[in-house]
């Protein structure tokens, strides 16, 4: 396996079980027993963090890929992809050329989600490559939801046990009404996909509290009041502390989430900064 420093890989954990920055890989040339060991280090700890990458496209592609098949990037209003060269390839940013946005969502606050929960079938994991960044801005946090979960009080715990919740799907993470959506819907017209509150890794067989994220979400078959009590309880422990790992990103980061057992959000900055990332989405399965 070839490394950026010659010296032999390292794992080093960043925040107990959630996170960990693994030294002395170049993602751009790796072996079978390379990835071997970065697939271990990511069941292990849900994030993994690669400083000093160099990739391009093809890159960041082929390296995504080997985790499972990708999905295309979302099209953008004129009908194209982010990267007609690389369908797979989304580019996250708030630069504007000639009066065009060149990515998505802008410099503003993304709030605590999971990536397309409002599918049926959301990605198993998202990669994230900085190419340009403003340090000590926009900040990526993380929540470890195997945590939340185990540190729900008991009654609690029993009141969401073989629940499902509605994830709406009319808005994106920044809270922007998505083309061809109404502003508000009654909860049973919501639409979006029913996923459970607890769900089980289909790889390491643990559970972790699924929310997907806040906004017009319905725990199905409760009244809507008893529903948002619920929810809102739920939430509470969500972001702590003891649950959260921040990611302050540097030019060359390779930030890889496992999109079934944490949530993430992203701090607002200065629209004047440049930032560009490119991203990636590994197809998932149906949460069970």
């Amino acid at each position: 396996m070839a490394s950026l420093d010659t010296t032999t890989p390292e794992i080093v954990p960043l925040a107990g079980s959630l996170g960990a920055e693994l030294h002395g890989i170049d993602l751009a040339r790796l072996d079978a027993a390379g990835f071997a060991l970065i697939k271990r280090a990511w069941l292990a700890h849900k994030v993994l963090r690669f400083r000093g990458q160099r990739l391009d496209d093809d890159a960041l592609a082929g390296f995504s890929e080997r985790f499972g098949p990708l999905d295309k990037a979302p099209i953008k209003a004129a009908g194209r992809t982010y990267q007609p060269s690389r369908p797979e390839v989304t580019v996250i940013s708030n630069i504007i050329l000639d009066g065009q946005a060149i990515g998505g969502l802008g410099a503003g606050e993304s709030i605590w989600h999971t990536d397309m929960s409002y599918n049926d079938i959301p990605p198993d994991a998202s990669v994230l490559y900085s190419i340009e960044v403003p340090v000590g801005h926009g900040d990526t946090w993380f929540c470890d939801m195997e945590a939340v979960l185990d540190s729900l009080p008991p009654e609690l715990r029993a009141q969401i046990e073989g629940r499902s919740c509605k994830h709406d799907s009319s808005r994106n993470s920044a809270g922007e009404l998505r083309a061809g959506f109404r502003a508000s819907y009654a909860p049973e017209d919501q639409p979006g996909a029913v996923h459970p509150l607890i769900r089980t890794h289909p790889e390491t067989g643990r559970r972790a509290l699924f929310l997907g994220r806040r906004r017009n979400a319905h725990v199905i078959g409760l009244p809507l009041a008893e529903s948002q009590a619920l929810l809102e309880a739920l939430w509470q422990h969500v972001g702590t502390p003891a649950t959260t790992w921040i990611q302050r990103w540097q030019e060359g980061d390779v930030i890889i989430w496992d999109n079934r057992c944490t949530m993430h959000r992203r701090d607002e900055f200065d629209p004047s900064l440049r930032r560009l990332m490119h991203r990636t989405q590994i197809q998932g399965s149906r949460p069970r």
